[in-house]
């Protein structure tokens, strides 16, 4: 084998006729490695260890037609297989026919016997066609990569204005987020909520928990860093930071990130403070009526507030005391299945700190 042969697209040409396979090698082989296959079942074989860069399909074969093998091949769960572009090959060249072909998604139609000039042209163009194909889409992922960068600075640069806000809780939205990780993890092992739990929603709500706070880049430095109890307006004020930040992820990420994504963050920074028995605010909602991404944050949230040092407060120590607040939350401030994987993982949700 030479150097050339490795450089060359691999045509495989079905066809149950010898004649016909002679013909095809003695036209394209200068150009293009041939493989042969004489049946639809063959043919199935090959591709089962190979991947050819064209198939040449003859309609009427024996046994499995080449409709049937062309739809088997489209029907593969290998996606690379079912884009392997497929010329019908047929001696029979009634509209109707050629019609179907291309209605099926034949990259195109070579009536036999073979003219070499007409097949030359038709398999390089379709080649062709199929090379450009992979290369605008090679073209459309490098493009979504650049705005995934763009995306990930966006929420990396908005999540650290809201950690300059205050040096003693700059360590809550690392903190926070990993607890949202450990949280989401327990609700897939247990396989809690899968009807809205997808993947994806893992994904996002993990993603976006770091965007929680963003509301309070618009609450006043003297009821962000006071240092004692806020006054009733004051707490009325600070409660407003969870429509704020639902209004900012509005504007700053709506043309910048998936809908999906743009939701649940949303949901996040708005919903946080509800209460699963209805007392929390903005809106006072309850139970599953609290999207799920909100009820995972308000887990993590409050858990981080009560270890760790806030200007208001020292970190409440021993963490027994910690995990007797956060029980005695099940049912009425958390979610009672999310209240159980955070006793369920009390290790490590502590780990690290000091007792």
């Amino acid at each position: 084998m030479t150097m050339d042969d490795y450089v060359k697209s691999t045509v495989l040409v079905v066809d149950d006729d010898p004649v016909n396979q002679r013909a095809a090698k003695t036209i394209l082989s200068d150009k293009y490695r041939i493989a042969s296959a004489i049946s639809g079942e063959q043919a199935f074989i090959y591709l089962e260890r190979n991947l050819p860069d064209l198939i040449l399909l003859d309609i009427n074969l024996p046994g499995m037609s080449g409709f049937d093998t062309f739809e088997k091949i489209k029907a593969s769960d290998d996606p690379l297989k079912k884009r392997i572009p497929v010329v019908f090959l047929t001696s029979d060249t009634d509209p109707e026919t050629e019609t179907r072909c291309f209605t099926m998604g034949a990259a195109d139609f070579v009536a036999k016997p073979f003219v070499s000039q007409v097949l030359l042209k038709r398999v390089s163009k379709a080649l062709e066609i199929e090379n450009y194909r992979r290369d605008l889409e090679n073209m459309v992922g490098r493009q979504a990569e650049r705005i995934t960068k763009i995306q990930e600075t966006v929420i990396s640069g908005l999540a650290e204005v809201i950690e300059s806000r205050d040096e003693l809780t700059g360590s809550h939205v690392n903190n926070t987020g990993r607890y949202v990780e450990l949280l989401s993890e327990g609700i897939r092992r247990r396989g809690l909520f899968m009807d809205v739990f997808t993947p994806q929603y893992e994904r996002n709500t993990v993603k976006a928990a770091v965007l929680h706070d963003i509301g309070k880049i618009k609450i006043s430095d003297t009821i962000l860093l006071k240092p004692g109890k806020l006054t009733y307006e004051e707490f009325e004020t600070m409660k407003i930071h969870t429509v704020y930040g639902a209004s900012m992820i509005d504007k700053i990420l709506d043309d910048v990130e998936d809908p999906e994504y743009v939701q649940i963050a949303r949901d996040i920074a708005l919903h946080h403070h509800e209460r699963y028995d209805g007392t929390g605010y903005p809106d006072r909602l309850s139970g599953n009526d609290i999207p799920l991404c909100a009820r995972i944050m308000a887990v993590a949230d409050v858990f981080d507030a009560l270890v760790e040092r806030r200007c208001y407060k020292p970190p409440i120590r021993p963490l027994a005391t910690v995990k007797e607040i956060m029980e005695e939350g099940r049912g009425t401030q958390f979610d009672p299945d999310l209240t159980d994987i955070l006793m369920e993982l009390w290790p490590e949700f502590t780990k690290g700190l000091m007792d």
